[in-house]
């Protein structure tokens, strides 16, 4: 059925090229969109005729003193699928605007089939995203869920191993022909799922074989990561989990989670299995966090210059020379600082059990002004 939203933007495309009045009427005759506002709603004899008889009515200034609601020019009919689903009338002197008639009425046919095909693509999106959902929160399979699973093409018996490629939001990234080629990644193998995830995120379920190797999946993922870069022409980050079974999809997404928050602030690619310290970062409360940082580095953390010091010695490896040189401070100004920091918290930098406190500090801290 032709909806008015759509007839609207058949006559939006058509006016490109032609400047003559137009209408789309429906299979009832009724006009449902036109250039003339004042026609919409109104009963059209002659697109009910071009509907009965399924071609091209010409239609005169003799006939508008005969046939309700016309004007003289030309009705043709709008096929899809091979059924009638509508009308688009040209006004206008017949022998001028008959030229165009045809082109028109392909044209229109085009628009029409172009965004049946789009909605259709965008119905798939939305199923796989909410079929994605209520896997990863789904305990049992039930007949319903595998039904499904089975209408998407879903292979619920092999190991999964989840990405999360996510990347800046702008207008462009919404557009729907980009969505469609990022989906359409010509590397995803029969058994790989991709889903829209929001406006700024990609999900990969990468179907593991036991015959895969690990480096074979990384190669992969690096490949999508850059297809994605290049595509999108912005920096991508992501996050990929372990392969893990299908019933333990929703572990491996977490992990995928987990590595996307360090992958955001590299703006590259990180796995989960490469996590360490990060791991216990991520299964601490806020709460703890918190109060951690106060017990450490509390008592200096809005001093700028013990601060900076403290983080140049770690990315130093505790190198005082390369720290100093770094910082472009003399030697000394640097004890004087670490004394200071020393005093302040009660923590030794020289000690390694104390230091091992003041980078987890740092790190959290870090952690958290980057989540604000």
């Amino acid at each position: 059925m032709l909806l008015p939203d759509l007839a609207e933007k058949i006559i939006a495309e058509v006016r490109q090229f032609l400047q003559e009045d137009i209408i789309v009427a429906n299979t009832c005759g009724v006009i449902i969109a036109s250039t003339d506002a004042g026609r919409i709603g109104n009963f059209h004899e002659g697109a009910l005729l071009t509907i009965k008889h399924k071609e091209k009515l010409i239609i005169t200034r003799k006939d508008q003193s005969r046939l309700q609601g016309v004007k003289a020019g030309i009705n043709l009919p709008i096929f899809f699928k091979g059924e009638t689903v509508g009308v688009i009338g040209i006004t206008g002197n017949p022998d001028e605007i008959s030229p165009f008639a045809e082109i028109i009425r392909k044209l229109t046919e085009l628009f029409i089939s172009e965004s049946y095909f789009a909605e259709q693509l965008d119905w798939q999106a939305r199923a796989m995203e909410g079929f994605m959902f209520d896997w990863l929160q789904t305990k049992e399979w039930d007949p319903a869920f595998k039904e499904r699973a089975h209408l998407l093409k879903i292979n619920l018996s092999v190991d999964r191993q989840a990405s999360i490629a996510e990347f800046r939001q702008t207008s462009q990234l919404l557009h729907r022909d980009l969505w469609n080629r990022i989906l359409s990644w010509k590397e995803a193998g029969p058994n790989d799922i991709l889903i829209r995830w929001g406006n700024d995120r990609i999900v990969l379920l990468a179907g593991v074989s036991s015959a895969e190797k690990d480096r074979s999946i990384r190669e992969k993922i690096t490949r999508f990561h850059r297809f994605l870069e290049n595509l999108l022409a912005a920096k991508v980050s992501i996050g990929t989990g372990k392969p893990l079974p299908p019933f333990s999809l929703s572990e491996s997404f977490m992990q995928a989670e987990r590595a996307l928050k360090i992958a955001k602030d590299r703006g590259t690619i990180i796995f989960d299995q490469d996590l360490t310290i990060e791991m216990i970062f991520d299964d601490l409360s806020p709460e703890t966090k918190k109060d951690f940082i106060e017990r450490t580095i509390g008592t200096f953390m809005y001093e700028e210059d013990l601060m900076v010091t403290l983080k140049e010695l770690f990315r130093q490896n505790h190198s005082l020379k390369n720290t100093a040189e770094a910082l472009h401070i003399h030697i000394n100004t640097l004890h004087y600082r670490l004394k200071k920091i020393s005093e302040l918290s009660g923590l030794y930098p020289s000690n390694l059990n104390d230091l091992m406190k003041l980078f987890i500090a740092v790190k959290l801290l870090e952690e958290g002004t980057k989540n604000i």
